[in-house]
């Protein structure tokens, strides 16, 4: 069975490893868990799960591969040889109990009673329930044969189970994200380095003077540690990008919140000659990709946000753009960006799985030396570990 549940999660790209299965039988050995589904639940995915991105597809493989499983006595039953129960059950018996149990005619003749007995006893009581049924039939009953409180009698409600309520749905590390988890995974791009004016408490050598002094107070302050990085924000916007506005906007607010240095320009579909501050004055304040070039330090980090959907020729051709007339093709203002600054990414808002399908996509994957990443949290992280190397 464990090996199966093994496999079902290796299948459903959880990164279990035999160490951690080892680890649950040994739970399982000890008998800290025996017989109930929702203690396993949660032993096995303590056991097995290491971080808490990979819960929402736990859960999910968990539930299509124990369905309908109530608890785990019958499998467990059925799993174990009725040989090796008996072996096991003889050998917590005495001498003197082993001999008893041979004068009433053996162990099977023992089970054979003891089920009879609880058979009985099951019927004894199901009749006892019925009189009691009957008695308080009027008291008890309610509209359309419900009790007082509006629940069917002799129905047990059961809620959903734990690894149905898609609780860690949101930790999933390749859903889109919102502004708080974009937040999270922009942080990883950040070099932190002290400076402008002395306004944070230096406890360390504030208690280091003070003691030096005798116990003459001595506050040193220093600077507050900020985000020394700097970015080059640049945002497809308009056309087949309406669709991903919403997104969009969330990660330029989490980006200004982020990085202190940050400059954000607009284009659409691809880079050219001209990009613009604000989207609907894009025709009259154009300015010139080379007085950017010329502007901003090489140390800037380039992050282009788009789709990349468009037809190729806009991307490879002069007068390729569908807003205006470009003497130089796009493929040359993208390798002078390249030339100019470090390191640039491109983040793609849709699907990872349908940028095959699209030969813009894959041109513009190739014009960025491979570094497109799709807007989650996964990508971004991967987008912001490439570009702090």
């Amino acid at each position: 069975m464990l090996i199966n549940f093994f496999l079902s999660l290796k299948k459903a790209r959880i990164p279990v490893s035999i160490t951690e299965l080892l680890h649950l039988m040994d739970v399982l050995k000890s008998r800290l868990v025996y017989a109930d589904i929702d203690d396993f639940y949660y032993m096995s995915r303590m056991a097995l799960v290491k971080d808490e991105r990979h819960y929402d597809k736990f859960d999910q493989a968990f539930s299509t591969y124990f369905k309908g499983l109530e608890d785990l006595s019958s499998m467990i039953a059925s799993m174990i040889p009725d040989e090796f129960l008996r072996r096991e059950f003889e050998k917590t018996l005495t001498a003197e109990e082993l001999e008893k149990i041979k004068s009433l005619g053996g162990l099977e003749k023992l089970i054979e009673e003891f089920k009879k007995q609880v058979e009985e006893a099951a019927r004894a009581e199901e009749k006892g329930k019925k009189g009691e049924g009957k008695d308080k039939d009027k008291e008890g009953k309610g509209e359309n044969g419900k009790g007082k409180d509006g629940e069917r009698k002799g129905k047990k409600k059961r809620g959903k189970r734990s690894w149905d309520k898609r609780d860690y749905k949101a930790y999933d590390d390749n859903i889109e994200l919102g502004t708080r988890g974009m937040k999270i995974s922009l942080r990883r791009l950040r070099k932190l380095a002290r400076t402008g004016a002395d306004d944070e408490l230096d406890i360390n050598h504030t208690i280091s003077k003070t003691a030096k002094n005798g116990g003459m107070l001595d506050i040193i302050m220093r600077p507050e540690r900020r985000n020394t990085v700097k970015v080059l924000l640049l945002l497809d916007n308009g056309g087949s990008m309406d669709a991903h506005v919403k997104v969009c906007e969330e990660l330029f607010s989490a980006a200004r919140s982020e990085f202190k240095h940050l400059e954000t320009y607009y284009f659409h579909n691809f880079v050219y000659d001209g990009i613009w501050k604000e989207h609907n004055r894009r025709m009259n304040e154009r300015i010139e990709m080379y007085d950017i070039l010329h502007k901003y330090t090489h140390d800037y980090k380039v992050i282009f946000v788009g789709d990349a959907t468009m037809a190729p020729y806009e991307i490879t051709h002069a007068g390729g753009s569908v807003e205006h007339w470009n003497e130089e093709a796009g493929a040359i203002w993208m390798q002078r960006i390249k030339d100019t600054f470090d390191k640039c990414i491109w983040i793609n808002p849709t699907p990872l799985d349908t940028w095959e399908y699209s030969n813009s996509v894959a041109l513009t994957k190739k014009l960025v030396d491979e570094q497109m990443f799709p807007l989650t949290i996964r990508g971004i992280e991967d987008g912001m570990t490439y570009l702090t190397k």
